[in-house]
């Protein structure tokens, strides 16, 4: 066994430094045991031996990378210099190396070209290259990123068969039984550096020395001529030509950080990917499965995701100011404190999404779904949400100051503590609304249906109700000073301890309502009607009664004006405790 292991050693040692031991059995090779198995090890009774990957410690993976890494960016002087009878790649910088490029390319597919690189190998690869003084970073990107160019463009599987670098890897492993196809090994092989100029873009992005010096644009760099680049999605649905969601399955948890602006998605398959962080402003995501996907704290804006579906993804905190998320399925997604300043939601399916404390401000919200979604302390500030339907929603303590939401369906929902200043709520929905302790300044609710709607403590100063139906509503302690209540139906309304000072309530229905201890001074009482009304301790104090009707009204301990004109007032006659002194100023003893 001693033996065994110890030619396994030489045979990892050798390996790294490029030679082999011709007196080795075949075997698996090792190299490939750095990565996740795509193909399967033929079985050759007495003539392969089976090497399983947890046989393959992972430092020593990591090692022998770093090892490559850091001879690809050792510089040598002199033009001439060869290894191998090859000429030394040359950087148009001026940067030449011991390793040229053919070399380094062959080197590339041998050790990435049998499966994706692992999250833990990534981790510790990149942890020893960062702290290893020997390995230029900088050196190495640009060398990465140049064969990852190439790769973009098919140079290395279009090669000739003597350039053909996929089919000289698929033939070497071959060779050591192992069972490959050769997109496969062109594919793994560029997903796997795919991963690595992704790490190094994000490290040195939290690097201000590094910063301006390593910067990667997987769907290469936007420019003026070409607004969406499309590198991207050739890549995607290449590497998904192997298995559906092979590319997000492989490379979606190293995306993070990245570079996509301006990149071209659309219809791309993205699902459970991790973009947390990057920057997508202005990238096309039209129609794209973005099912699960993590978009916290990422740049999303003027991105277009329309039609696209976000159902589940995790967009806390994310920068989507004027997108394009018209018809996007949002279905409890997570958009708790993001930017929606002037985006798109035009009839957006966002039903059980989290927008607690979104940015909605001048979004357009036009019969999208927002039932039992979470928007609670949201800025909903000018936006419009023409028939949305919002039925169940928590809007506690949202802002929808001048915002449009004529139609719209608020049956059930919780806006206690809302502020609708100048709100436009006309022929809205709000049965069983909770608008308890809600600031509704001049806000317009003509024609509004709130029967069982909760309004107690409500600031309604100068809102408007024509045609409204508010029987049977809870208004007690409401403040509808100065609010034109024309024409409005209050039969049975809670409104004891309501302030109406200065309001118009001419032909108002306030038949058996709850009046007790109201302040009705100064309105226009015009042909209103108290039929049965509870009055008592109300005040009603130069309030203009002409045509009133009174009939069986309570009007116990109620307080009048000593100049108030009850000529055209009706039935006082069959009214109830109404106070002595009003009896001996009308004559009714």
């Amino acid at each position: 066994m001693s033996t065994y292991l110890s030619q396994v050693w030489l045979l990892l040692r050798n390996y790294a430094r490029g030679t082999r031991l011709q007196e080795m059995p075949k075997m698996t090779s090792p190299e490939t045991e750095a990565v996740l198995p795509l193909g399967k090890s033929i079985k050759e009774p007495n003539k392969s031996v089976k090497f399983a990957q947890e046989n393959l410690p992972e430092d020593l993976c990591s090692l022998r990378l770093q090892e490559s890494l850091e001879k690809w960016t050792i510089s040598k002087s002199g033009l001439t210099s060869k290894i191998d009878d090859r000429t030394l790649g040359i950087l148009p910088s001026g940067f030449y190396f011991r390793v040229c490029d053919r070399q380094m390319h062959e080197e590339i597919y041998d050790l990435l070209g049998n499966g994706a690189l692992k999250p833990e190998i990534v981790n510790q690869l990149m942890e020893l290259v960062v702290t290893c003084k020997k390995v230029h970073l900088e050196q190495l990107f640009w060398r990465l990123e140049d064969f990852y160019r190439r790769w973009c463009q098919g140079e290395f599987i279009d090669g000739t068969p003597d350039e053909n670098l996929p089919q000289q890897t698929k033939l070497k492993l071959a060779a050591q039984n192992i069972a490959i196809g050769l997109r496969q090994v062109d594919i793994y092989t560029g997903l796997n550096v795919l991963i690595l100029l992704l790490e190094l873009h994000r490290y040195a992005q939290e690097r201000d020395e590094l910063k301006q010096k390593i910067t990667f644009y997987p769907s290469s760099q936007p420019d003026t001529d070409n607004f969406f680049t499309s590198q991207l999605l050739r890549i995607i649905n290449y590497s998904d030509a192997l298995k559906i969601g092979n590319f997000s399955s492989i490379v979606g948890q190293f995306l993070k950080g990245g570079n996509f602006r301006g990149a071209y998605l659309g219809d791309a398959n993205l699902t459970g990917a991790d973009f947390s962080g990057a920057d997508l402003s202005r990238a096309y995501l039209g129609d794209a499965n973005l099912t699960g996907v993590n978009f916290s704290g990422a740049n999303l804006s003027s991105a277009n995701l329309g039609d696209a579906n976000l159902s589940g993804a995790n967009l806390s905190g994310a920068n989507l100011s004027g997108a394009d998320l018209s018809s996007t399925n949002l279905i409890g997604a997570n958009l708790s404190c993001a930017d929606l300043n002037r985006a798109d939601l035009n009839r957006a399916d966002l039903s059980s999404a989290d927008l607690n404390r979104a940015d909605l401000t001048s979004a357009d919200l036009n019969r999208a779904d927002l039932s039992n979604t979470n928007l609670s302390h949201a800025d909903l500030s000018n936006a419009i949400l023409f028939g949305a339907n919002l039925s169940e929603a928590n809007l506690r303590s949202v802002s929808l100051n001048h915002a449009d939401l004529c139609r719209a369906d608020l049956s059930g929902a919780d806006l206690s503590h809302a502020i609708l200043n100048g709100t436009n709520l006309s022929d809205t929905i709000l049965f069983s609304t909770n608008l308890s302790d809600a600031i509704l300044i001049a806000a317009d609710l003509s024609y509004a249906k709130l029967n069982g709607a909760k309004l107690n403590n409500a600031r309604l100063n100068g809102a408007m109700f024509l045609g409204a139906d508010l029987s049977g509503v809870d208004l007690s302690r409401v403040i509808l000073n100065e609010a034109d209540l024309s024409g409005v139906i209050l039969s049975e309304a809670d409104l004891s301890g309501a302030d109406i000072t200065d309001a118009i309530l001419f032909g108002t229905d306030l038949s058996y309502a709850n009046l007790n201890s109201a302040n009705l001074s100064g309105s226009n009482l015009s042909g209103a009607i108290f039929n049965g009304a509870d009055l008592s301790h109300s005040n009603l104090s130069y309030a203009i009664l002409g045509g009133a009707d009174l009939s069986d009204a309570n009007m116990e301990k109620m307080t009048w004006g000593k100049k108030q004109q009850w000529e055209d007032v009706r039935g006082l006659e069959t009214a109830v405790n109404v106070p002595e002194g009003l009896k001996e100023e009308l004559g009714l003893n």
